[in-house]
């Protein structure tokens, strides 16, 4: 969900070979150039197309953008959003514009935007690998036959505690976030859906609730706990904990790994008492892609397991891909942090569709909530 920086845009700009321009110039005529030779002297592959990557912040290694471009001459322009929501208003706000050929929303919005026919089906013939993937995150109820969807990632979200400043031991529920003695110091993600599920599940409903009197119940219970925020984020959430902003609150598991990794050893991720979290990232291609065959070509190349160990690896989540975790490190592949145990997973809880009428009440409250403060 779910993370290179959302500060700049990654744009890799490729280089015309001769022969690629000469095809370009009688493209009128020729359908196209072989790429089989048209490889630059650096051996990077030469082509004047460019894919147009829609994805969360933090969330794509620069080392498979490189290598990719190196192998198909494919450039990779990389934009960033920080919730389903902004990327959900804006491609069905462009639908028509063939802005974006690729986008990674979680599962519960893949199954939103098929029904409202703002995506466009898979060629499964171009994606060789997919027998890669644990067949655990396909063929799912929310996109049956993969029609739509390849998963990328998958992971959790549950509660970031600063060992140097609280003792970890203490803090097991999403309940001990309504504690007095936290006040301004608690981060939540600026993310509607998973704040609302969040306190749904101190109050024993379902994160995917569609009561309209539960969703108002967790939002009465959540204004309790706003003189306790110090601040929303959902864009690189360990970095609030890394300048001590804050000190407790939620992040995504593979945050908290990024943030030890990045010296805060200090910061324990736990899964809450109630439950985490669970969501998974995917690849689908919008309606109006221009570039499909680039989308579906990044899409396999993804699903290698040499690439797939590399983002998981480097981002530190979950990789739905079997051959890619059997490739890992021991010490990567048995972190429960990022691969939880069947005893917390019973409890976690995947994010679904509600529905629009559901959604509705939910951004009413959370509008609501977020002018409050």
């Amino acid at each position: 969900m779910p993370r290179l920086s959302s500060h700049s845009s990654i744009k890799t700009t490729t280089r015309l070979m001769p022969k690629a321009l000469l095809c370009a110039a009688i493209g009128v005529v020729l359908a196209s150039c072989s790429n089989s030779d048209n490889t630059a002297a650096d051996g990077t592959a030469a082509s004047a197309e460019t894919l147009n990557l829609y994805n969360w912040s933090e969330y794509m290694p620069q080392e498979i953008l490189d290598g990719f471009k190196k192998e198909t001459g494919i450039s990779v322009n990389y934009t960033t959003f920080d919730s389903n929501e902004a990327m959900y208003a804006k491609l069905k706000l462009l639908d028509d514009s063939s802005q974006y050929d690729l986008a990674i929303p979680s599962t519960y919005y893949v199954e939103k935007m098929a029904k409202e026919g703002l995506l466009q089906e898979l060629d499964q013939s171009k994606l060789s690998n997919f027998k890669n993937l644990d067949t655990s995150f396909t063929n799912t109820k929310v996109d049956p036959e993969n029609k739509y969807s390849i998963p990328y990632m998958w992971g959790s979200t549950g509660l970031a505690i600063n060992g140097d400043v609280f003792d970890p031991a203490t803090v097991n529920s999403w309940n001990d976030l309504w504690r007095p003695e936290y006040k301004n110091q608690v981060m939540l993600m600026n993310d509607m859906r998973e704040v609302f599920g969040m306190a749904l599940l101190t109050l024993g409903h379902s994160g995917n609730s569609k009561n309209p009197e539960e969703i108002k119940a967790a939002y009465d219970k959540l204004t309790t706990l706003m003189s306790n925020v110090k601040t929303f984020n959902s864009d690189a959430t360990r970095i609030p904990y890394i300048e001590g902003e804050t000190n407790i609150g939620m992040t995504w598991n593979g945050e908290a790994v990024m943030a030890n990794n990045e010296g805060l050893t200090s910061l324990v991720y736990k899964y809450p008492t109630e439950g985490a979290i669970l969501w998974m990232d995917n690849f689908v291609i919008p309606k109006n892609a221009k570039h499909v065959d680039a989308a579906h070509k990044f899409i396999d190349y993804l699903l290698r397991p040499e690439n797939a160990k590399i983002v998981s690896e480097e981002i530190g989540y979950a990789s739905p891909n079997i051959a890619a975790r059997e490739m890992m490190p021991e010490n990567v592949r048995n972190n429960p942090v990022i691969y939880p145990s069947q005893a917390v997973l019973a409890k976690a809880e995947f994010q679904e569709d509600i529905g629009d009428e559901a959604l509705q009440v939910y951004q009413q409250y959370w509008d609501k909530l977020k002018t409050s403060r």
